[in-house]
């Protein structure tokens, strides 16, 4: 079975590295281990046992930031098509020995994202970092973009990307929700008004998000805003780490 166009991993630049191990081991119960990878520190995060994202120091200039990564059956492939598609190759399909192929890439709107054509695991799957059943691991992602219909076109033609329901959220904002092959993965919505750049948000599933609010707060984080209710009855709160980069979490309350 293909996981093409399916989420995969998620990645952290961050300018303190010990700083975000401590952070995200406190909220979302992950142990850290280097990888190994020569010529680089890069720290991988596991919960329960499975992989569910990287951390590495950036270079000077780069944001610190999380990005997502979407699974593809050929990443050379996948990143010719977004070029031709109206997007930007950052960091060109390059090889990470016994992991896969990778590429960073900017979307016609702006926002920053990864795919990775990953060596099969021995269940033939990508992985378990994206499990919408699990706490610490991803469960949604979204697109905060100036054109909606542009993005759902891009997404779409490249990641295979469905459109299940848009959902006004307000008299300026439409939510449509995504899904690949019938699961629900994530929206993409107009940020009418704000001037912000384009830009992917990541959740990560918790148990309880009214005791994740007083976690981010005690480990060095911000919550951004009340627990807020989305359809099907979870809660959501968007927060910053301590070294600044911008992430949500998702669960009951």
């Amino acid at each position: 079975m293909s996981t093409h166009g399916l989420p995969c991993w998620y990645e952290l630049a961050s300018n303190d590295i010990d700083s975000a191990k401590a952070f995200y081991a406190k909220i979302l119960g992950w142990n850290w281990a280097d990888s190994g990878m020569p010529g680089m520190t890069y720290l991988l995060a596991s919960v329960d046992g499975a992989m569910v994202a990287g951390l590495f120091a950036p270079d000077p200039g780069m944001p610190v930031a999380w990005t997502s990564y979407t699974a593809v059956d050929d990443a050379d492939a996948t990143a010719e098509k977004a070029k031709a598609l109206g997007a930007t190759v950052v960091v060109p399909p390059t090889d990470i020995p016994g992991t896969g192929r990778f590429s960073v890439l900017i979307d016609p709107q702006g926002a920053v994202f990864g795919i990775l054509q990953p060596q099969p695991m021995a269940d033939g799957t990508a992985g378990d970092a994206f499990n919408q059943q699990k706490s610490g691991h991803g469960n949604w992602h979204d697109l905060a973009t100036p054109d909606t219909a542009a993005a759902l076109a891009f997404y779409g033609a490249l990641f295979g990307w469905a459109q299940t329901r848009a959902m006004p959220m307000g008299p300026d904002m439409v939510y449509t929700v995504i899904n690949r092959d019938g699961q629900d993965i994530g929206g993409i919505f107009n940020e009418a008004g704000s001037g912000g750049p384009a830009a992917w948000t990541v959740y990560f599933g918790t148990a309880s998000v009214n005791a994740a609010v007083e976690a981010v707060k005690a480990a060095g984080g911000q919550v951004l805003h009340d627990p807020a209710e989305v359809p099907g009855g979870a809660l959501i709160i968007h927060c910053t780490d301590p070294t600044g980069a911008s992430f949500a979490l998702v669960g009951p309350s």
